[in-house]
């Protein structure tokens, strides 16, 4: 029994109770990896802080910790380990806008570290995968992106967060599964929206549902929240979306949050909302509880005193798998880890109910998909009956054949 397999929520639940003992086990069952002398195990965590306006609902307020707070727990789990192996591990954490990125990235390579967790944007993360020496590896807990995935992928640049191709085709799975097939778009007028909106044109025309019609929201700035919001938008969304084809679902595509909170309960005709409010599929939900991801959220809870967000576990989950590929190789270097983790003997458990590898042709973390309702984990995707030849889970995202990364060729 490994230490990974114990806190990631497949073992008995006495083990769940006493992380230690699969702490323990994994220094037993890996002494052939243990390093002569003590080894010290150094990232980086680097947030981007973009301009915002406040988010439509009090309860996504800004945290100043955000996924920072994950990277610490991570850092906890892989120093239990790391104790038995004569590996400390040091994380540095760094929260900046843009416009200091690449200062700060500088910074810290001229410090020696090469390895590093990123929650940034599609343009900053291609930016710092340039500029990065050829000894370091960046792991990518933030962006979507279709093309790191794709055109834009970098062999020195791996995934963490999902993609928004993975999330719209287990959003869509599930609504297939359901016989939901005909699907009606609300997409917002910025890029990030109409990338979501691609994503789920793109997954509709996989599983086979229609998207029967589409309407754009248009962000015409100012504030998201006013004294005075409700009682506008209860007058005015109806009328937006009045005359629409029949549809059995409405997909929200509001990558930068500022309609789609008002969509449910405010439309001409009844419908469910799905997308990015109603049914939300997502990497973590601080509801979440199957698998042992009660014992998570609780040693978040305690860490951080907040619940934890997607943010915090995509940081958690790469600051894993720095530590998982270190116990097994016995190896610190970005590229002894990287060859690992992409070599096909990796695996990390990470409460969602199997094992997590990577897309050795893409660089992407597969993972589960939850489906949740903001108050309880609706679904899990894949979804049943939706298969694949190499793995269920390549059935989220970009098959092979559908990127067009060349990089790790």
């Amino acid at each position: 029994m490994t230490k990974a397999r114990a806190s990631g929520g497949w073992s008995c639940p006495r083990i769940l109770r006493n992380g230690a003992i699969g702490a323990i086990s994994l220094a037993l069952t890996s002494l052939a990896t243990l390093p002569a002398s003590a080894q010290e195990v150094r990232s980086a965590v680097l947030r981007v802080d973009y301009p915002s306006l406040l988010p439509l609902s009090r309860l996504d307020l800004p945290v100043e910790d955000l996924g920072l707070a994950g990277a610490a727990v991570g850092t906890e789990d892989n120093a239990t380990t790391g104790r038995f192996m004569g590996q400390t591990y040091d994380t540095v954490t760094r929260a900046v806008p843009p416009g200091d990125l690449a200062a700060a990235f500088e910074e810290l390579v001229g410090q020696g570290i090469r390895l590093f967790v990123v929650l940034a944007r599609e343009d900053e993360l291609l930016a710092l995968a340039d500029a990065a020496p050829a000894d370091a590896l960046i792991l990518n807990a933030r962006s979507g992106a279709r093309s790191l995935r794709s055109e834009e992928c970098r062999a020195n640049l791996l995934h963490i967060a999902p993609s928004d191709a993975m999330r719209a085709d287990a959003l869509v799975q599930f609504l297939v599964w359901k016989k939901w097939t005909d699907l009606f778009l609300v997409h917002g007028s910025n890029p990030a929206d109409l990338a979501l909106a691609d994503a789920y044109r793109a997954a509709a025309r996989k599983f086979g549902a229609e998207v029967v019609g589409e309407r754009e929201f248009e962000d015409t700035g100012g504030s998201r929240v006013s004294d005075s919001g409700h009682v506008l938008v209860q007058r005015q969304l109806p009328v937006f979306m009045q005359d629409t084809p029949d549809h059995d679902v409405v997909l929200a595509a509001d990558g930068t949050d500022y309609f789609a909170e008002h969509l449910p309960y405010n439309l001409w005709e009844p419908a469910p909302v799905a997308g990015a409010t109603g049914l939300v599929p997502v990497s973590w939900a601080p509801t979440h509880e199957s698998w042992g991801a009660t014992q998570m959220q609780t040693r978040f809870e305690k860490h951080a005193g907040r619940t934890m967000r997607e943010e915090d576990y995509q940081a958690w989950l790469a600051v894993r798998v720095i530590g998982e590929a270190v116990t097994r190789t016995g190896a610190a270097d970005a590229d002894t880890i990287r060859d690992y983790v992409l070599g096909g003997e990796f695996e990390l458990a990470a409460f969602k109910g199997q094992p997590v590898t990577f897309r050795t042709w893409n660089g992407q973390l597969r993972q589960p998909i939850l489906l949740s309702n903001g108050r309880m984990t609706v679904s899990v995707s894949p979804q049943d009956g939706f298969l694949h030849q190499r793995s269920p889970l390549d059935s989220l995202g970009l098959d092979e054949p559908e990127s067009a990364c060349t990089a790790f060729e």
